[in-house]
């Protein structure tokens, strides 16, 4: 019989090590190591595979095709998250900040699931009985949805193979208990309960969710191969007022979708225009204000790029960057100096991406270049200009990935007119270079060096 071998087990990133560690080596977390005894193996005897047979192997050509049936969420926003809808025996895990909304939006799904006249089981591993007939009433709830307290997965799972039911939500995943496995939050049990409660969809057809807890630096915690054992991901974060749900892994979809709700007394409610919330209080007719076409995850949204150019009093300029790659805005700026000779040497620039959100998309540089050059210069862009568009360090305005997505999404919001890259269907005429863009607005060539700096001191 072989020795067992303990291991000690990052309960934050899952990483091994033959002893106890103060502090992980991989995510940098301290007092994160817990102990794990492995199973007991039995060496092989009757030659090197101890005498057992393989098991049975079939042909692609003999594996059937099947489209895997889908249960409308009843939210849009999440069904587009989520590939089209909640799949039947897929496990979705759902991370994100305590209070963020998480129980909330599941409570809606199972509300809008139960309401067809499917069977629900919610899993309350964190609440009471009585604290989810509250929030339900809250919310408005009127569908009968099945509760327990029991966390244990086996019984779990014993109850999804009894009443079968189209959904089961489990909240957390951080509650539940493996018989056998230690205390629970920890790495085996989490990683076991995942794995017991995830087979158990797969044979009963129950579409589930787990909601799992997050460490400080956002990931969801608990080893990582528990997120390998389920089939998507989703992340829920705040950005100012609203809530994203973005997914990062969608074994049944795209990932990268991206769907915004906004927090309100009755819950979550989907955002189903993006740009016209992101852009409602957006100056008219002020410098600096541009509006850009940009892709996030697999979204096109039209956001605000700010900027705002002021004379420093410090022996060094200043810059300053929110929302948008801060290295892709130097070269932006270097770029404006370079080739239409626009001195910035004795001014803080300010660059900000209006809205809270981070998107670090190449095709905002076209955008952040006539943000700068608007405040600096102090003329403002029309109201019906759209912007997006690479810059490079020649001064030349390249393609971006979506361009016909950002156009469509410009248009649709009523920007007429588009300053874009050369080559896109519908504009031939495309701006070349950064020079071109700004003669595209305003007419005429670029304002030298010289009428910036003196605007700024007047200021």
């Amino acid at each position: 019989m072989a020795k067992a071998r303990t291991t000690y087990v990052c309960t934050s990133c899952g990483y091994t090590s033959a002893k106890p560690l103060g502090r992980c080596p991989n995510c940098q977390a301290w007092n994160s190591f817990e102990e794990e005894v492995p199973a007991v193996t039995t060496a092989a005897r009757g030659g090197a595979y101890g005498g057992i047979t393989g098991g049975r192997l079939t042909p692609l050509s003999g594996v059937g095709r099947r489209e895997e049936p889908r249960t409308p969420s009843g939210i849009p926003e999440l069904d587009r998250v989520l590939g089209g809808g909640l799949v039947a025996g897929g496990v979705t895990l759902i991370g994100g900040e305590p209070g963020i909304g998480k129980s909330t939006l599941l409570l809606q799904v199972a509300d809008k699931v139960a309401a067809g006249g499917s069977t629900v089981l919610y899993v309350a591993g964190e609440e009471s009985l009585e604290q989810i007939r509250l929030r339900a009433d809250r919310l408005g709830v009127k569908a009968e949805i099945q509760l327990t307290r029991d966390t244990r997965a086996e019984h779990v799972a014993a109850l999804m193979a009894e009443h079968k039911p189209a959904l089961c939500i489990v909240d957390s995943i951080q509650t539940v208990t493996v018989e056998g496995d230690g205390a629970p939050g920890g790495v085996a049990q989490v990683r076991d309960g995942t794995a017991l409660l995830t087979r158990a969809a797969k044979e009963t057809g129950t579409a589930t969710v787990l909601v799992g807890h997050v460490t400080k630096d956002g990931t969801v915690a608990g080893p990582k191969v528990m997120e390998h054992i389920v089939d998507t991901t989703v992340f829920l974060e705040t950005v100012g007022s609203y809530r994203l749900l973005r997914s990062v892994k969608n074994r049944f979809g795209q990932a990268g979708e991206l769907g915004v709700f906004e927090m309100r007394g009755e819950g979550l409610i989907a955002v189903e225009n993006p740009s016209a919330a992101f852009l409602a209080e957006r100056p008219v007719g002020v410098p600096g204000s541009v509006v850009a076409a940009t892709i996030d995850g697999q979204r096109p949204m039209l956001l605000e790029v700010q900027a705002l150019a002021s004379k420093t009093p410090y022996p060094n300029a200043r810059r300053v960057v929110v929302g948008l790659d801060a290295r892709r805005v130097d070269v932006v700026l270097a770029v404006l100096e370079r080739r239409l000779d626009l001195t910035l040497g004795g001014l803080d620039v300010y660059v900000n991406l209006a809205g809270g959100l981070k998107v670090p998309d190449p095709g905002l540089d076209l955008a952040i270049a006539l943000a700068v050059y608007s405040a600096v210069v102090g003329r403002a862009l029309p109201d019906s200009v759209a912007v997006f568009g690479e810059v490079g360090l020649a001064g030349e305005v390249r393609s971006t990935v979506a361009s016909i997505r950002r156009a469509e999404e410009a248009r649709r919001a009523g920007y007429t007119r588009l300053i874009v890259p050369p080559g896109l269907d519908g504009h031939p005429n495309g701006v070349k270079s950064v020079e071109e863009a700004v003669a595209q607005v305003w007419g005429g060539a670029p304002a030298s060096g010289r009428k910036p700096r003196a605007a700024a001191e007047r200021s």
